[in-house]
């Protein structure tokens, strides 16, 4: 297929599709400076109805209530926007999301809450190429503790299996720590089938869903998992350094040992006791004082994903996806441009690795043309196709302009 055959497919992709019309809703849609935005699986871009929310915010409830507006919403927010976020794209019923901390922070309570519930197990598994905040924190867990990682090998162009899974845990197996959507390849994780055989190993399991919420349907409730933890400012479009959020599941919060032990996660907060006695339900996983600023943008991403539907978010993903390994095959292949990712959709998140030696050097020269997709090591070009803010047409420029820089190597 040619060049021009694609591009003329990229326009008839965007003519046809029933979400085209939601980028509008999108700040910098129409930069001129960029030309395709490629990397919101790492930054989503802000909405405009954001820039409303915060303007108000700044001037009506933190300007015009002062610390006032505490008593009167503030302290309620972690709890309300985790209970939409459950609704909208996790699968959770209320009273098991609640945002607080970044993804890091949780993760490390998470997953000691985990094993102090545990039965004096000693073994973490976990899979090499995880996302590096996941390993390290679960090392540093490991030394703290002194417990064992059981490593798990994944396909580099893959990610952690069932099988795989089965073959590593055991009668010493405390907890299970994995990515519903790996950060290079952006495999799909079977979280039911994984999560259904730690249980019956007797482990419990903790899924970073980083790089699936909001792109990728779950089913928290459904799936039957233990733990979950993800950050804000990717599909769900929260702003840089966005507030993270976590799942406990109902019947495990009642033996939910605060690791941080911090005044809001307290029972009774502002009797400033003697003595720490946690908060009934999932409010005993907050610790300090939450980031009100951090999590405004979040119910905007989430109140537009629940306007659409997650399916309808997850179908635009597939297609666009599949758009763009047709376009890798058609004009990339034959630079030796090798795809990093699932072939097969149904196992492919909302972005493909593409790798190749000279990526790190063509980044850099993609940026400075308005061109922005990530780099990841060793040598892979990350394409982000955010589902509602990146289009067709977007895709294939910065497809395009990857094979304009490939053939100036010749």
């Amino acid at each position: 297929m040619s060049a021009s055959t694609l591009a003329h497919r990229a326009k008839e992709l965007d003519a046809a599709d029933p979400l085209a019309d939601l980028r509008e809703e999108f700040i910098g849609h129409n930069d001129p400076g960029v030309s395709a935005y490629l990397d919101g699986n790492s930054l989503g871009r802000p909405l405009a109805a954001t820039l409303d929310r915060m303007t108000e915010f700044i001037r009506d409830a933190w300007g015009g209530r002062l610390i006032r507006g505490w008593d009167e919403g503030w302290l309620d927010l972690p709890a309300a926007i985790g209970d939409q976020l459950g609704a909208t794209v996790l699968g959770a019923a209320p009273g098991q999301c609640i945002v607080a901390d970044s993804t890091t922070v949780l993760l490390y309570k998470l997953a000691r809450a985990a094993l102090a519930a545990g039965t004096g197990r000693t073994e973490i598994v976990l899979d090499r190429d995880n996302f590096p905040t996941d390993r390290y924190v679960m090392d540093g867990i490991a030394r703290e503790c002194g417990l064992t990682l059981r490593w798990v090998d994944a396909d580099y162009d893959g990610g952690v299996s069932p099988e795989a899974v089965a073959a590593a845990v055991g009668p010493q197996t405390a907890l299970v720590v994995l990515s519903h959507v790996a950060y290079r390849s952006g495999f799909i994780a079977d979280v039911p089938a994984i999560t259904a055989l730690v249980h019956a190993a007797g482990g419990r399991v903790l899924w970073d869903l980083c790089h699936s919420a909001g792109s990728v349907p779950a089913e928290l409730d459904a799936w039957n998992v233990d733990y979950a933890a993800g950050c804000s400012y990717k599909y769900l479009n929260g702003g840089p350094g966005a507030p993270a959020w976590a799942y406990v599941a109902r019947r495990h919060q009642a033996d939910f040992a605060q690791p941080i032990q911090g005044w809001l996660g307290a029972g009774d907060p502002f009797a400033m006791g003697a003595d720490y006695v946690p908060a009934a339900g999932i409010a005993r996983v907050v610790s300090g004082t939450p980031p009100i600023l951090g999590m405004l943008a979040m119910q905007d991403m989430a109140a537009l994903i629940a306007r659409v539907g997650i399916q309808a978010v997850r179908a635009k993903s597939v297609s666009l996806t599949s758009f763009a390994v047709e376009a890798v095959d058609e004009v990339l292949s034959g630079h030796g441009v090798v795809l990093a990712s699932p072939r097969d959709p149904d196992r492919r998140g909302s972005h493909i690795t593409i790798d190749h030696p000279a990526f790190r050097d063509i980044t850099a020269r993609l940026w400075k043309r308005g061109i922005i997709p990530d780099y990841r090591n060793p040598n892979g070009i990350r394409l982000g196709l955010s589902p509602l803010s990146t289009s067709f047409a977007e895709t294939w420029t910065g497809i395009e302009a990857i094979a304009e820089e490939l053939g100036r190597l010749r």
